[in-house]
C-alpha cells in the first residue's frame, strides 16, 4: 500500500511538471492524466488541421509578402509536423524573446526602466527629497540619453543598481503597484496610449501564434524582472514565471542581517526588495540565467540589438533540434522613433550570421495598433 501511495505521488508530480503547473497535494493522478491526455489530443488535432485560417488571423497585422512572416511560418510548420524530420515535441518547443526594442518600444523616449528610475529620483514627491547626489547624477545621465540617443558604457549596469537602491525596503506588492501606476501615465512620444502599453502589436500576434502551436514563450531582458512582470501582465497571456530579467535580491521584512539559510519566514512576514541586484541581465548573463530558469536550450530566438547576440548564439547552438533566429530592425522613423542607421547595422548582423531580419517599416501594417500616432 505504501508503495502504491509513493508511486501515485511520483506520478502526480511528473504529470504536474508535464502540464507546467505547480504540484498540489490531494489531486488524483487519474484526473491529472486525463487532463494531460486531453491537452495532447487538442494539440495533435490542431497540428493536423489546415491552419491557414489561424495563420491569417494571427498575422493580420503583417504584410502579406513579408519575408520574415514567411520564414516564421515555414519554420513552425516544419517543427510541428510529426512526419517532418525537423519535428520537435511540444515540451521542447521553446522560444525566447528580448523585450526592449523587440516586443516593446525602447524609444519612448528611452527604456521603460530608465524612465521609471528618473521619475522616482526627480518627480516622486515622497522620494526625491531623499535622493542621493549619485542618484541625481544617474537621472541626469538618463536625460542625456533621451537628448542624444547615446548610452554611455556602464550606464545600464548603474541604472540596475540604482533602481534596486531607490526602491529598497518596498514590498514586492507595493513595488508592482508603483510600476503599474507609472505605466498608466500618457506616453511621452505617442498619442493614444499609455507608456506601459507600447507593445509592438505584430510581435504580440507572433507570440500568440507560437503559443497556438505548442511553444513555451520566455522573455529574457536586461530590464528589472519585477518591472517586466508588471508590463507583461494584461498585455500578454504569459505567466510571470516565464519572465527572465535583472534579478533583485529579496528578503523578509524582519530578516535584517540574518542569513537566509538561518532565518525562518513567518506567517506574518512579507517579501521586500533588499536594495541589491544579483547581476545585470546582459549578454552572457542572459545565457546563464536562461539556462538556469528554463533548463533546456530554446529553439527560437528573437532580439533586436548586439546585446542579444549571446542569447541568440546559445539558441542556435542547440545540438538536438532545428533552430532559427529573428531580429527586429528599427527602420521605421515615421510610425516609431526608429533609426535607419542603427537598423542597417542589424541587417548587416543578420546577413553575416544567417539570421532573419524583421522590418518594422515593411513587414508590419501597424506598430502599436489603430489610433496610435507619433507625436
Amino acid at each position: 500500500m505504501e508503495k502504491d501511495n509513493e508511486f501515485s505521488e511520483i506520478l502526480r508530480r511528473k504529470i504536474s511538471e508535464a502540464l507546467d503547473e505547480p504540484f498540489e497535494e490531494g489531486i488524483d493522478a487519474d484526473d491529472l492524466m486525463f487532463e494531460l491526455g486531453m491537452r495532447y489530443l487538442r494539440l495533435r488535432m490542431a497540428e493536423k488541421k489546415n491552419s491557414n485560417g489561424k495563420v491569417t488571423k494571427r498575422f493580420s497585422l503583417w504584410a502579406d509578402d513579408a519575408p520574415s512572416k514567411k520564414a516564421i511560418i515555414e519554420y513552425v510548420d516544419s517543427v510541428t509536423d510529426i512526419n517532418s524530420p525537423d519535428y520537435i515535441p511540444p515540451f521542447d518547443r521553446i522560444a525566447i524573446f528580448d523585450l526592449d526594442g523587440t516586443i516593446f518600444c525602447e524609444t519612448n523616449p528611452t527604456w521603460f526602466d530608465f524612465m521609471l528610475l528618473k521619475h522616482r529620483i526627480l518627480e516622486d514627491e515622497k522620494y526625491k527629497i531623499y535622493a542621493s547626489e549619485h542618484e541625481k547624477k544617474i537621472a541626469a545621465a538618463i536625460q542625456d540619453v533621451i537628448d542624444t540617443g547615446i548610452v554611455p558604457k556602464g550606464l545600464e549596469v548603474e541604472v540596475g543598481h540604482a533602481i534596486a537602491h531607490a526602491f529598497e525596503g518596498m514590498s514586492i506588492r507595493d513595488f508592482s503597484l508603483y510600476v503599474r501606476k507609472f505605466a498608466e501615465q500618457p506616453s511621452p512620444c505617442f498619442d493614444g496610449m499609455n507608456i506601459g502599453e507600447a507593445f509592438f502589436q505584430p510581435m504580440v500576434q507572433l507570440i500568440y501564434y507560437l503559443k497556438d502551436n505548442g511553444f513555451s514563450v520566455y522573455i529574457c531582458s536586461g530590464s528589472d524582472r519585477e518591472v517586466i512582470r508588471v508590463l507583461v501582465e494584461g498585455a500578454l497571456i504569459l505567466p510571470s514565471r516565464y519572465v527572465i530579467g535583472t534579478e533583485e535580491r529579496i528578503s523578509a521584512r524582519n530578516q535584517k542581517d540574518i542569513d537566509g539559510s538561518e532565518y525562518e519566514f513567518g506567517n506574518q512576514d512579507e517579501l521586500v526588495l533588499k536594495g541589491e541586484i544579483s547581476a545585470k541581465n546582459l549578454k552572457m548573463t542572459k545565457v546563464s540565467m536562461a539556462a538556469q530558469q528554463i533548463g533546456h536550450p530554446p529553439v527560437l530566438a528573437f532580439g533586436n540589438s548586439f546585446g542579444d547576440v549571446s542569447m541568440t548564439n546559445y539558441v542556435m547552438s542547440n545540438p538536438t533540434y532545428k533552430t532559427a533566429a529573428f531580429f527586429v530592425c528599427c527602420d521605421d522613423d515615421v510610425r516609431e522613433n526608429g533609426s535607419p542607421e542603427k537598423a542597417q547595422k542589424i541587417y548587416d548582423l543578420c546577413a553575416e550570421n544567417g539570421w532573419a531580419p524583421i522590418s518594422m517599416k515593411n513587414d508590419w501594417l501597424t506598430v502599436f495598433g489603430e489610433g496610435i500616432t507619433k507625436k
